[in-house]
């Protein structure tokens, strides 16, 4: 059974996901806590949701397969890792990237091999240089191979953010955002709130005054 403070959250964020279906953040944190439930079946649909939503989103694959295996999916989840593992390598996303190898090995398969190499200090970048003020990637930087959303502002995002500084925000500090300040992003006044701490974090506009 679903237990105390978690239950809330789980209700909080299955009436963000069903309020605005397109919401990849709500599905994804939604099958997170879903899964630490063990209400896997469930889990599954959401993260493959905000997959639909998200396609670059490393983590998730991650997630997907870890709730698969549990679901007794093993062969769906070893082939979800292997796809997540060459998103997140692509990317150079490290830590799902290393975590679904590590998955996979434990499942008798043998362990990918990085095209980028293991070390995130010897890459090079692509030529991008991230708009970030605090970004610290320098000539590592590398852009999204798509926009995070399929609007003018998921643009903006592409060719301004590296992909280090947009999962910074997206997996470190928004469920942070969202959860201390209690946010509803089926609220329009919420939405507006969240993306204004999003675009400040990103450097993408200036802090509201007041």
């Amino acid at each position: 059974m679903t237990t105390g403070s978690n239950a809330e959250l789980i209700s909080r964020f299955r009436k963000m996901a069903n309020d605005d279906p397109t919401n990849e953040l709500a599905h994804y944190r939604l099958g997170e806590l879903l899964m630490k439930e063990n209400e896997f079946q469930e889990a599954i649909t959401s993260f493959r949701r905000a997959l639909e939503l998200s396609p670059q989103f490393a983590k998730v694959y991650q997630f997907l397969g870890q709730s698969l295996l549990a679901n007794g999916q093993r062969d769906e989840a070893i082939q979800v890792w292997k796809k997540g593992y060459a998103i997140a390598d692509e990317q150079g996303a490290y830590i799902p990237r290393d975590e679904m190898a590590r998955l996979l090995v434990e499942q008798g398969e043998s362990a990918p091999v990085s095209k980028r190499g293991s070390e995130p200090t010897n890459l090079a970048g692509d030529g991008f240089r991230c708009q970030r003020p605090t970004c610290m990637m320098g000539s590592r930087a590398r852009r999204l191979t798509s926009p995070p959303f399929n609007d003018e502002l998921g643009v903006r995002i592409q060719q301004n953010i590296c992909v280090d500084c947009w999962q910074s925000w997206l997996r470190d500090y928004s469920i942070k955002v969202i959860n201390e300040l209690r946010l509803d992003l089926s609220d329009e006044r919420h939405q507006k709130q969240y993306d204004q701490y999003m675009l400040e974090f990103l450097g993408l506009e200036e802090p509201a005054a007041g």
